[in-house]
């Protein structure tokens, strides 16, 4: 097994990577809960929802660690279950049948583009600059989602869209000591300083009353007969399905892409250059996972940038991996437990690994306005409109119509232009209004 994953070459051990593995998994968890949550909105029932979400987390993470051989969770992507759930079946009205049929068609795609060999391409073209820019912009997205989970952040009024909440209440007390006790611990150089802080949190909230223990430790996992295998492909022959079939294909790649290279970078997986060698088989496992989620009756999988707790953590090779689709494996019969560990716990461990995400900002030439001004749009646009994509798609069109303004168009990698491309297609597709 050691031998497999070269642990000797990654300087790491069965230790390092089981708590890496754990403390991934608890911060990724409440995929189990939130994404049935937010797909009941499109009338996908809740129970068989969540059977559909773990199956195809352990499905995706499990290719993961045994192909790819990388640190990384698979599990279906935040943006676009609500994309699905609240565009295309509530505002455009599609069934939630057709609407699977989008993440099917894209995920058969994507792996043709891949086992061709374009994705890496493609990924290769990016500039040194926007890379890091994925790093950093993941990373504060990080933070303000911990922020929001720990109850510090709230939603404002029109004009200030953003305020700090009530920190009064003991919920929010306790996850600022849980934040404080993370960061003392990891000046320490405390082992699994995160995973400490997250279970310490969750004690002292049980131990308060505030959160209650579930009622049962052990269920049988609900049924997935109500949504397996119900994609409905007559509806989306269509010609405007191509613009939900285009939307999902494009959030999928650069979701995904900037992900991997932002994960890589903070992991120290990338090369030389900035690449991360053979990106095509993490790529490819993200493709499988999005033809199986489909299938299975759930939205768009790939992975998870919660991974970077792990990788925090220690977390190095594909191991780590194994550990978190064995555990969420498990929880398909232990899911009441996941109930019991709130946000206010795991939310404080998304602002440290958002801080750990800035790392890259170092390696910008600031004195280069073309490569700084796209990257700064990428990190900002990421933050400020909650959207992964949104970001990344705007730094690669700005990046190529700035070096192309200013007469530096040789610059532009070939596969630059393709992903400029596709990136306004984005744009031009995207369903705005109803």
């Amino acid at each position: 097994m050691k031998n497999f994953f070269a642990f000797d070459l990654h300087q790491t051990s069965y230790r390092q990577e089981i708590l890496a593995g754990i403390t991934t998994f608890v911060t990724v968890s409440y995929i189990i809960i939130v994404n049935p949550a937010i797909l009941q909105a499109a009338g996908i029932p809740r129970e068989a929802s969540m059977t559909a979400t773990i199956l195809t987390a352990v499905f995706g993470t499990l290719l993961m660690g045994l192909y790819a051989k990388r640190p990384f969770a698979i599990a279906p992507y935040m943006g676009e279950n609500a994309f699905i759930a609240y565009t295309v079946v509530q505002m455009l009205g599609y069934s939630w049948q057709t609407a699977l049929a989008s993440i099917f068609i894209s995920g058969v795609l994507f792996t043709l583009l891949t086992l061709a060999g374009l994705r890496s391409w493609l990924a290769r073209a990016i500039p040194r600059t926007l890379k890091h820019s994925f790093s950093i912009g993941i990373g504060l997205f990080l933070a303000f989602i911990g922020l929001n989970d720990m109850g510090i952040v709230t939603l404002g009024v029109p004009g200030a869209p953003v305020r700090m909440a009530d920190i009064s209440t003991l919920p929010v007390l306790f996850s600022i000591l849980g934040l404080l006790l993370i960061s003392i611990l990891l000046i320490f150089r405390v082992s699994g300083a995160i995973l400490i802080g997250i279970l310490v949190t969750t004690a002292a909230l049980i131990a308060t009353g505030t959160v209650a223990l579930p009622s049962a430790i052990i269920s049988m996992p609900p049924s997935l007969s109500p949504i397996l295998w119900k994609i409905d492909f007559s509806g989306a022959m269509t010609w405007g399905f191509i613009g939900v079939i285009t939307s999902v294909l494009v959030m999928d790649f650069v979701d995904t892409m900037g992900t991997l290279i932002g994960l890589s970078s903070r992991a120290n997986l990338l090369d030389e250059e900035d690449n991360l060698p053979e990106i095509e088989k993490p790529m490819l496992v993200d493709a499988l996972s999005t033809v199986a989620a489909s299938m299975f009756g759930t939205t768009t999988a790939g992975v998870y940038i919660e991974s970077a707790a792990g990788i925090e953590q220690g977390g190095k090779t594909g191991f780590t991996a194994i550990v978190v689709a064995v555990l969420f494996a498990a929880s398909l019969f232990f899911s009441p437990l996941l109930t019991v560990i709130p946000s206010q716990a795991y939310g404080p461990a998304l602002v440290i690994v958002g801080m750990f995400m800035l790392q890259s900002v170092t390696k910008f030439d600031f004195d280069d306005y073309s490569e700084l001004i796209p990257a700064f749009l990428t990190i900002v646009l990421m933050i400020f409109t909650f959207n992964i994509g949104v970001g990344i798609t705007a730094g690669f069109i700005s990046y190529v119509i700035i070096k192309l303004a200013t007469g530096r168009a040789r610059e532009i990698h070939s596969g630059m232009w393709v992903l400029a491309l596709l990136s306004l297609t984005f744009y031009l597709f995207y369903p705005y209004h109803s």
